[in-house]
């Protein structure tokens, strides 16, 4: 059997593992382990896994992810969404659609500093969830905005997951990083503006808020919201001017949400930094097995030739590149429906990176991209891990139906922002070309 007979061989291997139920990570190593023995022969093959198990766990530039999920956690102890919601709502709440666009930019700015979708879908449930059907929200706007809304954790920097596409592919975790902030402030905007045309052409599902609000309690909820933009702008400033590394930022961002948890629960208490480490340990582990399970994976594809010959055959197709792009988001839409982010993240890459620099796309712009595509799909059914997380924290207020039948406009505005990174990439080259 030649060697891209069993790199296709493995391929069917994985995808038929994952369709039965097996867990990614599992299929990952074992068709890659194996792979990789048929390929170069045993020993060879535990010299190769052994390197990539010190490589991954060992490399000061991976401790960025820990850090990330770390700062994430003590932000979410610190009550920062709270103060954001708060603030939002004050300046927002008054519009069309007020308590869903106070939600979507609050839940911006939160998961900016928390890099955490599922994290950020769970605290805004819980914030404004109530909030929003005690108005008189329709429940299907008020679910789905939610939803869609913690997928900009993952676009606005510090993203646990654009650290994951890099060390997959080996681009710039800080390139990639900065990349991620205008295309995020833009696709929030977006979301805004979904919300505001819905509700203007349906007023019924969300009454306007006549709650009067003073230019004062405006301004004093802006202080409120203060500490939160101090760390993002310190993040997202240190790395541009290159003050210091990701892995650094990751350590500071950590340090400033740990000060703002202690001061916002007045000592160590309210804290609970055991069960906060944990919680980051636990994360970490699994992230850090997907990564090196398919970082197997991609050896073996790559010794097996697998990549180099789909490469070529799709560069050498007679069609526009264009084309090429709208069948690779297709399938990461169609399996974003089936598997979690860093999953899907890991299954894919491999395949569909070498593809995309022979065609002479970006690396960094194919990054925002492909990381865009996989947060829609992490709101699409049947899966769509933070529709569930909506409906699971709201109590039995909402059903999953509900939140699934009001994404449609979000979902749409999601394909506008993927046309509009590509008819212009300069909207995530910017920042990193300037660095």
């Amino acid at each position: 059997m030649s060697n891209i007979a069993i790199g296709l061989v493995g391929t069917f291997c994985l995808f038929g593992g994952i369709l039965v139920g097996i867990n990614v990570m599992v299929v990952l190593g074992l068709v890659g382990a194996f792979g990789l023995a048929a390929l170069v022969g045993f020993n060879a093959a535990t010299a190769l896994m052994s390197t990539v198990f010190f490589e991954t766990t060992h490399s000061f530039h991976f401790s960025v992810i820990p850090l990330f999920l770390l700062m994430g956690f003590f932000a979410m102890r610190a009550g920062l969404g709270e103060d954001l919601f708060e603030a939002t709502t004050k300046w927002m709440g008054n519009l069309k659609g007020g308590l869903a666009i106070s939600t979507t930019l609050g839940a911006a700015a939160f998961g900016a500093a928390s890099g955490s979708s599922v994290g950020t879908a769970t605290v805004f449930t819980k914030l404004a969830l109530p909030q929003m059907l005690d108005r008189g929200y329709d429940k299907s706007l008020a679910s789905a905005s939610i939803a869609i809304a913690g997928t900009l954790a993952v676009m606005i920097p510090p993203s646990a997951l654009v650290v994951v596409y890099g060390i997959l592919t080996d681009s710039s975790i800080g390139a990639l990083l900065i990349a991620g902030f205008i295309p995020g402030i833009i696709f929030a905007l977006m979301l805004c503006l979904a919300i505001w045309l819905t509700v203007l052409r349906r007023p019924e599902l969300a009454p306007v808020d006549r709650t009067p609000y003073t230019l004062r309690e405006k301004l004093v909820s802006l202080r409120l919201a203060g500490p939160l933009v101090l760390v993002i702008f310190c993040i997202v400033a240190g790395l541009y001017v290159g003050i210091f590394t990701p892995t650094e930022a990751g350590g500071v961002g950590a340090g400033l949400t740990f000060l703002l948890a202690v001061v916002r629960h007045r000592g160590l208490g309210g804290v609970r930094i055991g069960e906060t480490l944990m919680e980051t340990i636990r994360t970490s582990a699994m992230i850090f097995a997907i990564l090196i399970s398919a970082l197997l994976f991609s050896k073996f594809l790559a010794l097996s030739g697998v990549t180099n010959a789909l490469g070529g055959f799709l560069t050498g197709l007679d069609v526009a590149p264009w084309i090429i792009v709208v069948l690779i988001s297709l399938i990461y839409l169609a399996l974003g429906m089936m598997m979690d982010a860093p999953a899907l993240l890991a299954v894919t890459l491999p395949i569909t990176h070498p593809v995309m620099m022979n065609l002479g796309y970006d690396p960094i712009w194919f990054g925002v991209f492909v990381v865009l595509l996989v947060e829609i799909g992490a709101v699409t059914p049947p899966v769509g891990i933070n529709c569930f997380v909506v409906q699971a924290a709201s109590g039995g207020r909402v059903k999953l139906e509900d939140v699934f039948r009001g994404l449609i406009p979000f979902v749409l505005a999601g394909f506008a922002m993927l046309v509009l990174l590509y008819l212009v990439p300069d909207i995530a080259l910017f920042l990193p070309s300037r660095m």
